[in-house]
């Protein structure tokens, strides 16, 4: 079995799949390991830094020729795939319901591939859980982004030319990337509010120093796998309101709120925009999948009604040392699950697999995929 790791086409993208100190633990059990020249020169890891612990630095003509199993942290192209031998394995993040024509590539390549983000949300697989290990710095990035755009200081700062307050600072959403939001602005000394239509959330973010946004009724609202299943009207328009009346105060909103297979909800309408102080500061996280705020512009900070709005995609990638070796982490994790030296382990129905398995033998064998894709063509 040889690994291949590629480079990251995608724009602005600096992580890499595989760091030297995964290349050693996967060279300790005998997976010969090429990585493509350069791979990992924007996450700082040098062609020597790989060398150095037993990988192959080679063209990308030389990983394709030579590899059995592709890693990647964005989803492949279908130009890649048809590089890849037929029968090839590929792991990386693919949120394959929106790639219609690489899942047809995967298919005419037999390709079997398996989706990072697919991973199931179980306690044996938190190790490769790379949606929560993106999100976590995903939600601190969003705090020093919207910080360092406030023309404000976030603590309370007691001078002899006066006493300056905190920076008041709304999150929507009590996620991961949410959660760890509310514990970077705490740590800079803000004052920071929370909604989240789950009321389960309201005890995490106590604990972390926030004040949980809540109204009447929200103890009856349903909640099925982590997930909101029946709100009424009338709840949603008395948390709207208050949200709508706690907006008004914020210096700092940060949106975080998505919806898997759709586009992101939106949150912040252009006259809740209106009605923020001047100066104040949106970080929209949701701005890849369509925004939380009905002004965002994907990949810009643009300036409206005197509010600056930040529609910067990837965070993670503007940490791409750490990110980078999570991911690593993540997915080797995944790999060893799923493989040995001499090829897959064909535990098609064992949890992990089958949730993240999404092609095999010119197959699509991911049910929810199939559902969304369906749906797409109709």
């Amino acid at each position: 079995m040889k690994i291949g790791v590629l480079k990251e086409t995608r724009f602005q993208e600096c992580r890499v799949a595989l760091t030297p100190d995964v290349v050693k633990l996967l060279r300790k059990k005998d997976f010969e390991v090429l990585v493509e020249s350069e791979a990992g020169m924007a996450s700082a890891f040098t062609d020597q830094a790989y060398e150095e612990v037993g990988a192959e630095t080679l063209s990308r003509q030389e990983v394709f020729q030579r590899a059995t199993l592709f890693l990647k942290v964005n989803a492949f192209t279908v130009e890649e795939v048809m590089r890849m031998p037929e029968g090839s394995i590929c792991l990386s993040f693919l949120y394959a319901y929106t790639i219609p024509e690489v899942v047809q590539a995967f298919l005419e390549r037999k390709i079997t591939s398996f989706a990072m983000d697919a991973v199931p949300r179980i306690s044996r697989a938190q190790k490769m859980d790379a949606l929560s290990s993106q999100a976590n710095l995903a939600g601190y990035k969003s705090v020093l982004l919207g910080a360092n755009a406030l023309g404000k200081i976030f603590p309370l700062m007691m001078t002899a030319a006066g006493t300056i307050t905190p920076a008041k600072v709304l999150i929507f959403g009590a996620g991961v990337a949410g959660l760890q939001a509310i514990a970077t602005a705490k740590r800079l000394g803000a004052v920071v509010e929370v909604t989240d239509v789950r009321p389960e959330t309201k005890e995490q973010v106590e604990s972390l120093g926030g004040r949980f946004l809540t109204v009447d009724g929200a103890e009856n609202v349903e909640i099925v796998g982590g997930y909101a299943k029946e709100v009424s009207a009338d709840f949603l328009a008395r948390q709207k309101a208050l949200v709508e009346e706690r907006i008004k105060e914020a210096d700092l909103v940060i949106t975080t709120a998505l919806v898997i297979g759709k586009k992101a909800p939106i949150l912040i309408s252009e006259d809740m925009v209106k009605s923020m102080k001047p100066g104040a500061v949106i970080v929209d996280m949701a701005v890849e999948s369509g925004g939380n705020c009905a002004l965002s512009v994907l990949n810009e900070t643009v300036q409206v009604h005197g509010v600056t709005l930040i529609g910067q995609a990837n965070l993670p990638s503007l940490l791409p040392i750490n990110a980078s070796q999570l991911y690593a982490t993540n997915i080797s994790t995944l790999l060893l699950h799923l493989v040995t030296v001499e090829g897959l382990k064909g535990e098609f129905e064992e949890e992990i697999t089958q949730g993240c398995l999404i092609t095999h033998q010119g197959k699509l064998v991911h049910a929810f995929t199939e559902t969304l894709l369906n749906a797409i063509k109709s």
